[in-house]
């Protein structure tokens, strides 16, 4: 087992090379054509600076962001306190249920964070946080899995054996995308069906 990162630290040194600054740029595209329910209560794990999360909320989403780092969580409320709809809490994905499951979860670079041996974790904790019939919306990165992580791969047959079992996958497509990641991102759109 690779050694756990420490994200507190990451931000501290400021080596957070994931963090653009801005919404995912597949996540603005997909917003603009959803069809949720306004009521869907949306959560966002390791949401770091809270970007995607700020995205949600001003699309008119009740929005969560749930991060690990302290430091992170600090920036995000500072940065989006004008934001309706919109909270950051500190908790862990893996390791912690909700006191109330939500309607939606969106994913990006929380999967490629996480230890691989705890894939299976992630996948089981996805239905701690999700209601029946909830969704979970992903962009994922798609290369050869790595032990120099994170980012850790993966590819696009290991992600959808992963959640098949419990979730039925209604699309998936290369998405916009960050500078630099031209063939790296890979977009999801999955339904819990137990």
């Amino acid at each position: 087992m690779t050694q756990e990162t420490d994200w507190q630290e990451r931000y501290q040194i400021k080596d957070t090379p994931w963090d653009k600054g801005k919404p995912a740029p597949g996540l603005v595209d997909w917003l603009k054509k959803q069809t949720l329910d306004p009521e869907t209560r949306v959560l966002v794990p390791g949401c770091g600076r809270g970007h995607d999360a700020s995205a949600w909320a001003t699309a008119g989403f009740k929005t969560t962001g749930l991060d690990l780092a302290d430091l992170a969580l600090s920036d995000a409320r500072k940065r989006y306190k004008s934001v309706p709809n919109l909270a950051f809490l500190r908790g862990n994905f893996l390791d912690e249920n909700p006191q109330e499951p939500f309607g939606l979860i969106f994913e990006h670079t929380l999967y490629c964070a996480i230890d691989p041996v705890r894939r299976e974790d992630y996948a089981r904790s996805l239905l701690n946080w999700l209601k029946p019939d909830g969704y979970f919306l992903a962009i994922h990165f798609i290369f050869p899995l790595n032990d120099e992580g994170p980012p850790f791969g993966g590819s696009r047959e290991e992600i959808i054996n992963r959640f098949k079992p419990n979730l039925k996958l209604i699309e998936d497509w290369k998405p916009s995308h960050f500078e630099g990641r031209k063939n790296e991102e890979w977009m999801f759109l999955w339904q819990r069906i137990s």
